[in-house]
């Protein structure tokens, strides 16, 4: 098997996630649990994947602090998988796929579960990416720009210390 190579310590904020989320096997996990879902049966149920690629998916969720696990409180035999803020950040970005495979991977008038907003039973109104002064922006009026230096730290005996910025 093809080892991974990790992103961690890229300064690129696409790629070091992919080391938590960049499997489509935890995408769905984490879809599933914005769903409801909170027990390793319950998500093997609704995936359909192996325990044990389930329960390596769970464990490097819960390592990157996407999930948190509790005791049941209807069977403390039982742990349950909980979304911790860090993972109910990911939810613009499922919206995003969503709503990107829509547009892309049904054609006009197909049938498909929908995101609706439970206080109007509405669906949910595409996401859009505005410039700080409110413009729409597409790929073409954006671009990546290198980040800004940082003073390198630098150790001491009493711990590491920031090198003095001017």
């Amino acid at each position: 098997m093809v080892r991974r190579i990790s992103h961690k310590s890229t300064n690129c904020p696409v790629a070091r996630p992919l080391d938590a989320i960049g499997d489509w096997w935890s995408l769905l996990i984490i879809r599933d649990a914005f769903d409801g879902l909170r027990r390793f049966g319950e998500f093997q149920r609704s995936s359909g994947m192996a325990k044990n690629i389930l329960a390596s998916r769970l464990r490097n969720l819960v390592d990157h602090g996407i999930f948190e696990t509790i005791h049941s409180e209807q069977s403390g035999a039982y742990s349950e998988y909980v979304l911790t803020k860090m993972g109910r950040g990911l939810f613009p970005v499922l919206v995003a796929l969503r709503q990107w495979g829509e547009q892309y991977f049904f054609a006009d008038g197909e049938s498909h579960v929908q995101l609706v907003d439970l206080k109007r039973h509405r669906p949910v109104r595409r996401l859009e990416l505005r410039s700080h002064d409110g413009r729409l922006l597409g790929p073409d009026d954006a671009m990546v720009i290198p980040a800004p230096l940082v003073p390198k730290a630098r150790k001491s005996k009493r711990g590491v210390h920031r090198g003095a910025v001017k």
